[in-house]
């Protein structure tokens, strides 16, 4: 039951999905199988006829050979179309409700410290995304389907054999169904430890991998790169022996189902030639029944896979559990138009961050009006960025209210992807037209230089951006933001980093089109400030000080800022 209450979240949302095509896989299959079975037994049976008519010439030629034969063709056909048909159904449909799940997951991530989540174990949420996901597919593709096509093949044994004698169909579809399933679900409990055991060995060989290949030069730098290989083969040889105890289950599992088959296999060819021996039935029904109980086993075999990955898909569905059961993610409330013309508004906001009970955020209350471009200014650790993380919703406030119009945040690190440069632009509108990304690259004075690249839009980047300077990457982060058509710019650090000539620039752009935009900038530069016409002075979490252009302590708390 615990088990089952583990899964249950993931094969809800699995099957809500797609409920219609799942349905339709499983039901070909199960017609596949069946229609193997019937097209073994119509051959049996007929060949088996056909000897014995032709024995005397009076049954030769009163022996009806086109109906069978014609029946025959018909069963060939149909399998091999059903066949293909569950193929193109039952994959299309998993691969269809894998990526509503990874959708459904990414989306269960958009809620405040998801960000810092995924910068603090980015691996593991990858795999969460990627491998996780497809280990589900387990679940129907190998456990689900398997289990009711040999469901279906256990009833229609028992039906055929028990037009013959009803007491030998129920036993050997009773048999079928107990030895069946009952290997499968012994063979899942056994490799579910090691199955668990090789999915973390998988992920740790993964991880250490990326981390040798990405850092290669820090470990040898700190004399670490002999323990990072050492690491590396720790994971590679946990790796093998979780696979070697998976393969020596299957094996075994393979040999239960041949010793299940077998012993079927006698009990039916014993049940038979004893009918036979009483008259009950003939030579070619009891080739018709040695034949269906020969192939009502292979289904359940087919089980044998799935019961070896039922703990990697059990192990998945459990971790993903917990974001499948979430609701949509919670939007920060939006600033009511009638609201005196305010663009942002915090009351008495605290915040502490998980795991910790000391509060970085006192009891902060701040209002900007629209169109106010406001500065917070501080020491490194007063808790500016802490406190545009708040407005942008990446960060939960533990008490107080926060209200927001809506809005677009420029982070102190340039975010680029390895895409073309339109994809990367198109992160802001995915609706965008070529015109209006010329318009915002023209806007943001990185135009001249796209156009200067063989490929122009489609110049495809490094990982990170690579293949840009710092400052065509601000630019290029500033034409994204330019695309966002939000009143509210959240600006953190947005010139960090950059020679005093690019920054002029990219300020001044930012200048001309934040005309009627509200700002709010976290910063320690006079540079970026100077945009302000209000400045909030930040220490220890708390507000000490709003300062307005044209008094004598806005201008020496703008001269007391790092210069460019």
């Amino acid at each position: 039951m615990r088990l089952l209450r583990d899964v249950r979240p993931v094969l809800k949302a699995f099957v809500a999905a797609q409920p219609r095509r799942l349905a339709l896989g499983a039901a070909l299959a199960a017609l596949t199988v069946l229609m193997g079975m019937a097209l073994l037994g119509l051959s049996g049976w007929f060949i088996t006829a056909t000897a014995l008519a032709g024995l005397q010439a009076a049954t030769a030629l009163r022996f009806d050979v086109f109906m069978p034969s014609a029946g025959i063709r018909l069963l060939a056909l149909g399998r091999t179309g059903s066949r293909y048909a569950e193929r193109l159904v039952t994959h299309d449909a998993t691969f269809a409700v894998l990526a509503a799940l990874r959708e459904r997951l990414f989306r269960g991530w958009a809620r405040p410290e998801a960000a810092r989540r995924l910068l603090a174990r980015p691996a593991r949420l990858l795999f969460r995304l990627t491998a996780d996901i497809d280990a589900l597919e387990s679940f129907y593709l190998r456990l689900l389907v398997p289990a009711g096509a040999a469901l279906g093949a256990a009833l229609l044994a028992g039906v055929v054999l028990g037009v013959m004698n009803v007491w030998m169909g129920a036993a050997l579809a009773l048999w079928l169904i107990v030895a069946g399933w009952g290997i499968a679900l012994a063979v899942a409990a056994r490799a579910r430890p090691a199955a668990v055991r090789r999915a973390h060995a998988i992920e740790a060989l993964r991880a250490r991998v990326a981390d040798l290949v990405a850092g290669q030069t820090e470990l040898v730098m700190a004399g670490r790169i002999d323990a990072q290989r050492e690491a590396l083969a720790v994971a590679d040889r946990h790796l093998a022996r979780a696979d070697h105890a998976l393969n020596r289950l299957e094996a075994r599992a393979g040999m239960a189902y041949g010793m299940a088959g077998t012993l079927t296999l006698v009990g039916v060819l014993l049940a038979a030639g004893a009918l036979v021996g009483e008259g009950a039935i003939g030579a070619p029904a009891a080739a018709l029944a040695l034949l269906v109980a020969l192939t009502a086993i292979e289904p359940f075999a087919g089980l044998r896979r799935g019961a070896l990955e039922a703990g990697r898909a059990w192990l998945a569905a459990r971790r993903l559990a917990p974001r499948m059961a979430d609701g949509p993610p919670a939007a920060t409330a939006p600033v009511a138009p009638s609201e005196m013309g305010l663009a942002l508004r915090l009351a008495r906001v605290s915040v502490v961050h998980p795991g910790s009970r000391v509060a970085v955020l006192h009891d902060i209350s701040l209002d900007l009006a629209a169109g106010e471009r406001v500065a917070l200014v501080g020491p490194s650790g007063a808790g500016k960025s802490t406190l545009m993380a708040v407005v942008a919703g990446e960060l939960a406030a533990a008490s107080g209210e926060v209200r927001s119009a809506p809005h677009c945040l420029l982070t102190q690190r340039t975010e680029l992807f390895q895409d073309s440069l339109r994809d990367n632009l198109r992160l802001a509108d995915p609706a965008a037209e070529d015109d209006r990304l010329w318009a915002a690259l023209q806007a943001a004075g990185l135009s001249r230089e796209v156009r200067t690249m063989a490929a122009g839009l489609d110049t495809a980047l490094g990982e990170g951006g690579l293949g840009l300077s710092g400052g065509q990457s601000r630019r290029l982060a500033l034409a994204r933001l330019l695309l966002r058509d939000v009143p509210l710019w959240l600006l953190d650090e947005p010139t960090e980093a950059l020679d005093t000539a690019a920054a002029t620039d990219v300020l001044r752009r930012l200048d001309a089109q934040a005309a009627g935009r509200t700002l709010l900038i976290a910063t320690h530069l006079r540079r970026e400030a100077a945009l302000a016409d209000r400045l909030i002075s930040m220490q220890d979490g708390r507000i000490t000080a709003d300062l307005r252009r044209g008094s004598p302590a806005f201008d020496a708390a703008l001269k007391a800022l790092r210069p460019d």
